[in-house]
């Protein structure tokens, strides 16, 4: 298929941008790709393309800006209920970690969560896919972590690779058993830390090469902050965890700066996560490294706080930042990058181009996918947003309204209607 006539064709080729790079669209005016077996053959002008593949069934893209599809590095996408009763008190001025400490936040999800059937998790989690396929990411990254205990994990982790099997959106999973201490364990985190490490690991990777043996091993993440674990904790499990062959990601920063990300840069972790309040030494640590800062704007947002991610410091000192939406119940229940981008662009003070580069090439990185996705290159998965919209700056330009008119995943097109899908 030839897909032409682009006002902007975004390439973001060339890798993962770091530092000042941040924000090279590879913008092709007019522009044209072509697409065979759900992978990208030619990238160029609508002239040249017309003229190099003459036969082949086209799709009119005039007046639309063509670009990669989103990528969602940081997501907490399946769980049960919700707490919308926890939102009224946060707005009457409660504390999050007030809430936690009560055994609200987390340990409230956890409580519907282990409660709820295979079928209920999935039939909750599959309207959320669909919200965030149709408003453009095509790959999301989804974290197990409403269970803490092995049994409800591992549904967990079964439920995700069902919704992969049924969704057209691909899933990076992430096993997260580390999310909070237990509530079994609310006076013993160092035994929960100790399970984690001993039964939980072990048991997810066993679990994993039986019933998903062509799939590399999930990443293992651990929410390193106060009132969760500590920094030794942090390191204990993702040092077993690496040494069991799992790639790692990690927490840091949100509330506290514990020497989260440093210590992902040390460990080798593909990303470090939220990162509001991270120290000026972890910033320089994450720039020498390939640990990606993956910057989480709708969570403060969600919390009605006004410290972000130190996006600039970031940029400036030469590091990777991607962009995700933290989809969860609690703190920011929004399926939308491109809502991730208004705020990037209004509350990082990131231009319009650089976050639509952290959201895609950067978050593809985040999840280590950026050889396959991410971009608009040849060889590349033939995953791409056409958006009826004429320039790339109306990306976080505008808010709240779907600019998505279709979304090309794996070759295959699916057009967009008043919030649901339907393939074209």
């Amino acid at each position: 298929m030839l897909i032409h006539s682009a006002s902007q064709l975004l390439t973001l080729k060339g890798g993962p941008q770091r530092g000042r790079a941040l924000g090279t669209l590879g913008i092709i005016e007019n522009g044209a790709v072509i697409i065979r077996d759900e992978k990208i053959v030619a990238v160029g002008t609508t002239d040249e393309l017309r003229a190099s593949f003459k036969d082949e069934p086209t799709l009119d893209a005039s007046g639309c800006v063509i670009m990669p599809g989103f990528v969602d590095p940081h997501t907490h996408l399946i769980w049960a209920g919700d707490r919308a009763n926890e939102f009224e008190m946060k707005m009457a001025g409660k504390p999050y970690l007030d809430i936690l400490a009560a055994g609200g936040g987390i340990i409230s999800t956890v409580r519907q969560t282990r409660t709820a059937s295979i079928e209920s998790l999935i039939a909750q989690t599959r309207p959320r896919l669909f919200r965030m396929f149709a408003h453009g990411t095509t790959t999301v990254e989804a974290k197990t972590g409403y269970g803490l205990q092995t049994a409800t994990e591992l549904r967990l982790l079964k439920a995700l690779l069902a919704l992969e099997d049924e969704c057209p959106i691909d899933i990076a999973i992430t096993f997260l058993g580390a999310h909070a201490i237990a509530p079994e364990y609310k006076d013993n985190p160092q035994g929960y830390t100790d399970l984690v490490c001993d039964t939980m690991l072990p048991t997810v990777q066993q679990w994993w090469q039986t019933h998903a043996p062509r799939l590399p091993l999930p990443f293992v993440d651990v929410f390193c902050e106060d009132r969760a674990f500590t920094l030794e904790q942090s390191r204990q499990i993702l040092t077993q965890a690496r040494a069991l062959g799992f790639p790692l990601k990690i927490h840091a920063d949100e509330f506290d700066n514990l020497g989260g990300a440093s210590l992902a840069v040390e460990l080798g972790a593909a990303s470090a996560d939220h990162l509001v309040k991270t120290s000026d030494a972890d910033i320089a640590a994450l720039a020498k490294s390939d640990t990606v800062a993956v910057s989480l704007p709708c969570t403060p947002f969600g919390l009605a706080e006004h410290e972000y991610t130190p996006a600039k410091k970031i940029i400036e000192a030469g590091g990777l930042l991607a962009l995700a939406t933290d989809c969860n119940p609690g703190t920011s229940w929004n399926e939308s990058m491109q809502f991730a981008i208004a705020l990037a662009c209004r509350y990082m003070g990131l231009t319009p181009a650089q976050a639509i580069a952290a959201a895609t090439i950067n978050s593809a990185h985040a999840i280590r996918r950026s050889d396959l996705i991410g971009s608009i290159e040849e060889g590349k998965q033939a995953d791409l947003l056409i958006l009826n919209i004429p320039d790339y700056r109306h990306i976080g330009y505008r808010y709240g309204t779907n600019l998505v008119k279709q979304v090309v995943k794996r070759g295959h097109v699916y057009s967009v209607d008043v919030g649901y899908y339907r393939t074209a």
